[in-house]
């Protein structure tokens, strides 16, 4: 690769790894998991670097192939998955009830991936709904179809403590 792409690159890289890496931890909700997959995404997008034209549109291409990664991945079921009954490595802030966060991640961590996925672009990324079609590939229709069906798999998990969590 030409020097100029791949101090692009790194540029890239640095500037956006930890938005990337927070979007991994909100799909997989392990911070273990997520590293791999970013790093899994950034190897892609480093292989197909030289033909990008457009750096503006790198982030949304990354995350793209990010969230393939993650929905590719659930779909195979690796048998390397271990079930725990505890959320590891979670993330505490002072500013966000840590009972609520814990519940919701917990809760979210148990919807499709591919409800997840919307969920995660549509509510923690903010994206809006054609900006997730694109992201994922699907129509308009199919995004607000996934993120119905996703929150009503989301409130089903919740169950009572729905109501627990509204009222802290």
């Amino acid at each position: 690769m030409r020097p100029e792409k791949e101090r692009l690159f790194d540029e890239f890289v640095t500037t956006r790894y930890h938005a990337l890496r927070r979007t991994a931890y909100l799909l997989c909700g392990d911070w273990h998991q997520a590293e791999d997959l970013v790093q899994t995404a950034l190897t892609k997008v480093y292989a197909t670097w030289h033909r990008m034209r457009d750096t503006d549109a790198v982030h949304g291409y990354t995350r793209r192939v990010m969230i393939r990664g993650f929905i590719d991945a659930k779909r195979l079921r690796s048998g390397r998955e271990v079930v725990s009954d505890s959320i590891p490595d979670t993330m505490a802030t002072a500013d966000v009830d840590s009972d609520r966060r814990l519940a919701l991640l917990t809760a979210l961590g148990q919807v499709t991936p591919v409800y997840r996925a919307v969920l995660v672009l549509r509510y923690w990324e903010d994206q809006s709904v054609e900006e997730t079609s694109a992201l994922l590939g699907r129509s308009s229709s199919a995004v607000r179809s996934a993120t119905s069906r996703g929150l009503d798999q989301l409130r089903a998990i919740l169950g009572d403590s729905l109501q627990d969590i509204a009222r802290s």
